[in-house]
């Protein structure tokens, strides 16, 4: 049985285990809201989304090339921007300037296994699942795949990082919310 074709979420080609910065957006499977609610333009987090949020951080703890940028956790959805950086030595560095650095650290390292991101928000997905379904919310599902944009300069990373924590206070006109 043929399956029917489905809209190639990467891009063509790119190799998602490089050093960049990454714009994320995973769902709750149905739009299902149950990592807490918006009350007064603020998240409010449930146990659920507590998890959400610690698992998120976790990423940032158990892999040395991760560096986690702005992110929020809503009532069906997370939003984050996700650095992988190999040779972290900091954040908030001018992209322009790292792209030039780019060439020359990267011939100057022996390169160390780097989760794609992809597998990245996988393992943020399986282990967020498992905590949540031990502590009783047993349907809880992630919507397939993800949305990703890969940041390319200095003013779309402001940009997605305003867009992200002003997410609560949109709440109500959101597209993850209707």
């Amino acid at each position: 049985m043929k399956r029917p074709d489905r809209k190639q979420n990467r891009l063509d080609g790119y190799d998602y285990s490089r050093d960049a910065l990454y714009f994320v957006t995973s769902c709750v499977k149905d739009k299902i809201c149950c990592f807490g609610e918006v009350i007064n333009g603020e998240m409010q987090l449930n146990e659920y989304g507590y998890i959400a949020e610690q698992q998120w951080r976790w990423l940032e703890e158990q892999y040395p090339y991760v560096i986690l940028h702005a992110f929020v956790v809503m009532p069906n959805h997370v939003h984050a921007i996700i650095e992988i950086d190999r040779y972290a030595v900091g954040t908030g560095r001018d992209l322009s300037a790292r792209r030039q650095s780019d060439e020359t650290s990267a011939s100057a390292f022996s390169n160390p296994k780097v989760k794609s991101l992809s597998e990245l928000v996988g393992v943020y997905k399986t282990t967020t699942s498992k905590r949540v379904h031990a502590i009783g919310l047993t349907d809880f599902a992630w919507q397939r795949s993800f949305h990703d944009h890969i940041i390319r300069s200095d003013k779309a990373y402001h940009q997605i990082r305003n867009y992200i924590l002003s997410n609560p206070e949109r709440w109500t006109e959101d597209v993850f919310h209707q």
